[in-house]
Order: structure tokens, then C-alpha cells, then sequence
């Protein structure tokens, strides 16, 4: 097995989907020539020519747009949008259009694309470059939004989103692009949507994390150990739909749990996540569920960037609070 980033474990993916199945096409502002802004596709248009690689305008509505016309028609476009801030001016076509054709059409059609879309700070990047937008998606019946973790999840999920019958919005968490490399197989494989992973047992706590804050938040737990606290770190992987029984099930063995997400906290997917748990497990809790995310500002610039989003030192005081109440 190859040892992956991943970036180069998405690039794998895309690179392997393209070899086995002729519907698939990749499309995007520079994903062609320059292989795209992070280098995603660098190589692609290359192997698989300009028809199947293609460089597009500007125009993040007329991308997704194309896109669906493409997968109504039998293609499995993969479009990718630079920045997952740079989605809403693709707003309308993702909710008035990806979203709706299975139901519109009573069936008869489906809409099977991936809009890939790096999210989340941490890059130094200018406004609307870092945002982490995916409670706005969630929210919205008829997508499946999947943020991988790690280059292992990264290929294994892409190619399951690429494979699947219908629209699947799949956050990159830019800022680990680089961060690590792990062993990641050669060729053809999925990781199930829908499924999450208990990346770390314990006993006395619950942690739900996904994308750059599953690092975070391993740190944090090592953290807590010192302090003879056992914490179960679960990467959700799948945001819709969640993994309500892996969820309930770590929560009901362990009596407390903590969300940790880069989005803004009021009104992000922890909410849903808390609501889940008081419906399904409430009489499992030894403690009220919280949540660590974000500041309720927009993504800040530079200096304040750090500050913003949770850090090992904030999740462990949120451990801190759940375990001492």
C-alpha cells in the first residue's frame, strides 16, 4: 500500500473513478491545466483528456447547473467548487435543483454528482475562504454530506459518494490537506456513507468530531488521560445522514458526551447532534451534552484566525466542565 496525504488520496480516488467508469467527468474552475487550486487534479486532463477533465469558467452556479444536467443524462459528474465558501452562489441550484430532481421527478430521475468543496480556516486565506457552512446542507432533505478525516476515509468515501445514486456534498478539511500521510490502498475501495468511526475508546465521555477537528480533538483526549479521564473520540464521517446508533450507543456506555465542530456554535450540526442524543439516550446522561465550536462571528482574517476555532485547549475545558458537573 501507498502511504497518502490527503490530497493525494483524494487525487487517487478521483484518478481511479475516472479509470473504471467512463460516466464519470471532473469539471471546475483550473482543475484542468493547473490541476486545480490545491492540486487535487493535478495530472488528470493529462491522462484522461480535456473532455473529461475540464477547465470552467468563473461561475460556481453555472458549474453545479451543468453538473446536473450532466446527471439526470446518465453522466456521474464530480464538480469542485474552490472553497466551500465560495458555494453560495450555487445555493439555489443545490437546494432548488440537486436536491429535488428524485422527488420532482416521482423517481424517474436521480441526480448521482459530488460537489467537492475544501472548508474550514487555518490556511491564512482571505474572506469567504474559510468557512465551514455544512449546517446549512445538512439541512437540506435529498443531500447526503460526508466530511472524511483522514486519507484512508478520503478515498474510500469519495469513491462511495461517486458510486452513489444520488447528490452527495463532500467537505475537504483543507487545513490537513498536508497535515499527515497514512497507508491508503491501491485501486478500488469504499468506505460506507452513513457509518461513523470510534477512533478512540473510553469509557468516561463521548466525543463527536469530524473533518480538522478529529485531530483536535485526539490532542485533547490525550489530554484528558493525564487527568485520569477516558475519552471516546468518534468521527462522525458522514454529517447526513448521521449514525444514530453509533452515536446513541457510545453515548449510553460512556453517560456524558461533547461535540466539537469549526462551524459557528449557535445553530451547527452539535444542536442536531445534542437533540439526538436527548431523544435517544437521555437516561443514560450523567451530565447536560455541550458543544465547542466557534465564535458566532464571521470567519476572521489572519491574526484572529487561531483564536476562532476550538483548539486542544478549549476542548479540553469543555471535557472539563462535562466531567465535573
Amino acid at each position: 500500500m501507498a502511504k497518502f496525504n490527503l490530497i493525494q488520496a483524494i487525487q487517487d480516488a478521483l484518478r481511479v473513478a475516472l479509470q473504471v467508469d467512463e460516466r464519470v467527468l471532473v469539471l471546475g474552475e483550473d482543475v484542468g491545466v493547473n490541476g486545480g487550486v490545491f492540486r487535487a487534479t493535478e495530472g488528470l486532463q493529462a491522462e484522461f483528456g480535456s473532455l473529461r477533465v475540464i477547465d470552467t469558467p468563473l461561475a460556481e452556479a453555472g458549474i453545479v447547473g451543468a453538473s446536473v444536467g450532466l446527471a439526470v443524462n446518465g453522466m456521474r459528474p464530480v464538480p469542485e467548487v474552490q472553497f466551500a465558501g465560495f458555494l453560495y452562489p450555487a445555493v439555489e441550484q443545490i437546494v432548488c435543483h440537486v436536491s429535488r430532481v428524485r422527488t420532482r421527478s416521482q423517481g424517474r430521475f436521480s441526480c448521482p454528482l459530488v460537489i467537492r468543496a475544501p472548508y474550514g480556516a487555518g490556511i491564512r486565506a482571505p474572506e469567504l475562504h474559510g468557512d465551514s457552512p455544512e449546517a446549512f446542507f445538512v439541512h437540506q432533505p435529498g443531500l447526503k454530506v460526508v466530511c472524511p478525516s483522514t486519507p484512508y476515509d478520503a478515498k474510500g468515501l469519495l469513491l462511495a459518494a461517486i458510486a452513489d445514486p444520488d447528490p452527495v456534498l463532500f467537505f475537504e478539511p483543507m487545513r490537513i490537506y498536508r497535515a499527515f500521510k497514512e497507508e491508503v490502498p491501491e485501486g478500488h475501495y469504499t468506505v460506507p456513507i452513513g457509518r461513523a468511526n470510534i477512533v478512540r475508546t473510553g469509557k468516561d465521555l463521548s466525543l463527536f468530531a469530524w473533518g480538522t477537528m478529529l485531530r483536535v480533538s485526539l490532542e485533547a483526549a490525550e489530554l484528558a488521560k493525564q487527568r485520569g479521564w477516558e475519552v471516546e473520540v468518534v468521527d462522525l464521517r458522514t454529517l447526513s445522514p448521521l449514525d444514530r446508533e453509533t452515536i446513541l450507543a457510545s453515548v449510553q456506555k460512556t453517560g456524558r458526551a461533547l461535540v466539537v465542530h469549526e462551524a459557528p456554535k449557535t445553530a451547527g450540526l452539535g444542536a442536531e447532534i445534542v437533540s439526538l442524543i436527548n431523544e435517544g439516550a437521555l437516561l443514560s446522561l450523567e451530565a447536560p451534552v455541550l458543544r465547542v465550536g466557534s465564535y458566532d462571528v464571521p470567519q476572521p482574517l489572519f491574526s484572529l484566525e487561531d483564536i476562532c476555532a476550538p483548539d486542544a485547549r478549549r476542548i479540553l475545558h469543555g471535557i472539563e466542565r462535562v466531567m465535573t458537573y
